[in-house]
């Protein structure tokens, strides 16, 4: 059996690797047990696209599950417009365009090809200001996203021993959880 990486956790490995062993075990979890305003939030403005309330009109896929099995990632897109071949992952509020938010994007996209739709335009929409943000995708941001597939795939909770970032774990969910010397 092939082990596909969820494409949602992409983002969550790069900003702490042990978040994503945190969120398999709260993954069955009713969401209000664990999860902090900001990620309430984020789920709120996924609403429309996630109940395919996005827009009517027949172009635009909505939180369509993807999964390409050259890359073994498998999740879902937010928008993909059919007729301008643009895929559009909406977040709450970017303050700063992250690895994580753009390696999700390449997955998706990545993905998207792989099952004949071809992408031209990827943007980040940041929903609380309605600002866009161009990603754009070369060769070395292959190589890169490939290498982070490749991490996710190897980690390993007990043998890890991630570089501590005192500001991120103040930030993350799960620092009750996680405990490592503060």
């Amino acid at each position: 059996m092939y082990d596909y990486v969820q494409i949602s956790t992409i983002n969550d490995f790069i900003f702490c690797q042990r978040s994503l062993y945190f969120h398999s075990i709260y993954y069955t979890f009713v969401d209000k047990q664990y999860k902090a305003k900001p990620q309430v939030a984020g789920t709120i403005a996924h609403e429309a696209t996630d109940t395919g309330r996005y827009s009517s009109q027949k172009k635009f896929l909505q939180a369509m599950e993807v999964f390409s099995h050259a890359y073994g990632v498998i999740g879902k897109i937010d928008v993909y417009d059919k007729e301008t071949k643009v895929l559009t992952e909406r977040k709450r509020k970017i303050n700063r365009v992250y690895d994580g938010y753009r390696f999700q994007l390449y997955a998706q996209k990545l993905a998207l090809e792989e099952m004949g739709f071809p992408v031209e335009k990827m943007f980040l929409h940041s929903l609380s200001d309605n600002k866009k943000y161009e990603i754009h995708f070369h060769g070395p941001d292959l190589y890169a996203f490939e290498k982070t597939i490749e991490k996710i795939r190897a980690f390993n909770v007990a043998k890890s021993s991630p570089k501590q970032n005192i500001q991120k774990c103040r930030n993350c969910i799960y620092r009750e959880l996680c405990r490592r010397e503060q």
